[in-house]
């Protein structure tokens, strides 16, 4: 069964998540494959424009990991799936074309970390969107605290990171995390003419304006990225990761010790 459709019309390639049945988790086949769907489309000079939704008007991504399956995972099974959606989501995030994200439906955990790899974000007005891993003992780990910052601000990102609170569109919209709220049934519409008007536009001017945004970012980001990478891989041995998937999982109050 595939995972995600995906097509090309004239100068604009479209990918859309298609696993109803888990919610469109980002699994590690889906993860190698818009690996190399990103790795053929770096190359791919005559596409100006990739977008990524979801199929419907419900679900974006339900994220990476969720309580549930961490259990059936041992850690190193466990950072190797983080590692390996990072690198997937700094392929996105480094692609020469520009990448708009359709938020088609709720956005939860490693989703989020994925629309922040892409350079715009479009939200039909039903959305809700959350990083619930604080709640678990953990921070995101595939680039949340990293690119977050450069879109809301530090303290707004410290705000939503650390009480993992779900916000709604309306909100996202005005602390600045998507560019524009439409009405749910308008999302696929809209992004697909938004798509279309930037492929219309000179390739040395799109491809040249995002290398010289994206590079204004770069010295900080590597930093960044190799501190998240870090913290990560030490997070995932303490006993407030272990706690906080267990209270999940089993209904209750986590007990954090800060161990």
């Amino acid at each position: 069964m595939n995972e995600f459709d995906f097509g090309i019309e004239g100068r604009v390639a479209r990918i859309v998540l298609d696993r109803p049945e888990s919610q469109n988790l980002l699994s590690r086949d889906l993860l190698l494959s818009l690996r190399t769907v990103a790795s053929d489309l770096a190359a791919n000079s005559d596409i100006q424009v990739l977008t990524i939704t979801g199929k419907g008007t419900e679900c974006f991504s339900s994220g990476i990991l969720t309580p549930a399956l961490r259990a059936e995972m041992v850690k190193d099974e466990i950072l190797r799936l983080i590692r390996l959606a990072n690198e997937t989501f700094d392929a996105i995030e480094a692609l020469p074309q520009i990448v708009i994200a359709g938020l088609n439906g709720y956005v939860r955990a490693g989703a989020v970390e994925l629309i922040l790899a892409c350079d715009i974000r479009i939200a039909g007005d039903h959305v809700r969107l959350s990083s619930p891993e604080a709640k678990w003992g953990g921070f995101p780990g595939a680039g949340a605290p990293v690119r977050l910052p450069n879109i809301i601000g530090a303290g707004r990102t410290l705000e939503l990171l650390c009480t993992a609170r779900e916000i709604r569109a309306d909100e996202m919209e005005r602390i600045g995390l998507i560019e524009r709220m439409v009405a749910k049934e308008d999302l696929h519409a809209e992004v697909d003419r938004l798509a279309r008007v930037i492929a219309d536009n000179g390739p040395l001017a799109t491809r040249g304006t995002k290398r010289i945004v994206r590079s204004r970012m770069e010295s900080g980001f590597r930093a960044a990225r190799e501190l998240s990478d870090a913290l990560r891989s030490a997070l995932e041995w303490a006993h407030d990761v272990d706690e906080g998937i267990a209270a999940a999982r089993e209904g209750r109050k986590p007990n954090f010790t800060g161990r």
